[in-house]
């Protein structure tokens, strides 16, 4: 009885299991499940978004310098 008790001890105290897969992979991973998944039309809407705040943005600094170019 003695001895499951030491190997029961001795178990619990070995080191911890290492990930099989970093965080930032597995982020990835998942987030490409969700987009299969029931979030899917919610995750394409949001990398829609994502894409057309990149195209303002670059449209407005376009007209930003344009404008700058026209006040001097």
């Amino acid at each position: 009885m003695a001895a499951v008790v030491a190997m029961a001890l001795l178990a619990g105290c070995s080191k911890p299991k290492e990930p099989k897969v970093d965080a930032a992979t597995e982020r990835e991973q998942a987030t490409e499940r969700a987009k299969q998944g029931p979030y899917g039309t919610q995750m394409q809407a949001l990398d829609k978004a994502k894409g057309m705040e990149a195209d303002l943005n670059r449209k407005a600094e376009s007209n930003l310098d344009t404008v700058d170019k026209m006040s001097k």
